[in-house]
């Protein structure tokens, strides 16, 4: 189900960031390049982050950023960044984060089953333990494809 929506394109491997915008705006371009949102997409995950505080950041070193569908998001998609080294997100104890999964939904509906398949992914410790770890694309994939 996952390797619907996460496959060679839509993954990204990076040492490491400057920044936690830097990684959503790294994590943001397989989606953007593929016209899946537009750019205020991003900048209202950055708005968003600066209200409310890194409300994406689901557990420790995995963030899930996303925006409202009206935000600019065009289509149903995801991208997935890993960094070998992870970034602050000002998220205390769940710093740093080194897997970042953006979701893109054009309406409040279309995204259940992805959610329901990251939902699996995420709350799997030794899957997430593996993806922690992981250093290659095959890795990656090899994690997506179990979900």
């Amino acid at each position: 189900m996952l390797k619907s929506w996460i496959y060679d394109t839509t993954i990204t491997l990076q040492d490491s960031v400057e920044s936690w915008p830097q990684a959503l705006e790294l994590c943001a371009k397989p989606l953007l390049d593929m016209q899946v949102i537009a750019p205020e997409y991003v900048t209202a995950i950055v708005e968003q982050h600066h209200k409310l505080g890194p409300y994406y950041v689901l557990a420790p070193g995995l963030a899930m950023p996303h925006a409202r569908p009206e935000e600019g998001a065009k289509g149903l998609g995801l991208s997935l960044l890993k960094l070998k080294h992870g970034v602050s997100f000002g998220a205390g104890e769940f710093d740093p984060v080194d897997v970042i999964v953006m979701l893109a939904a054009p309406d409040k509906h279309s995204h259940i089953e992805m959610i329901s398949a990251l939902a699996e992914l995420f709350s799997s410790d030794e899957d997430m333990a593996e993806l922690h770890q992981a250093n290659t694309l095959e890795d990656i994939k090899k994690i997506i494809d179990r979900f």
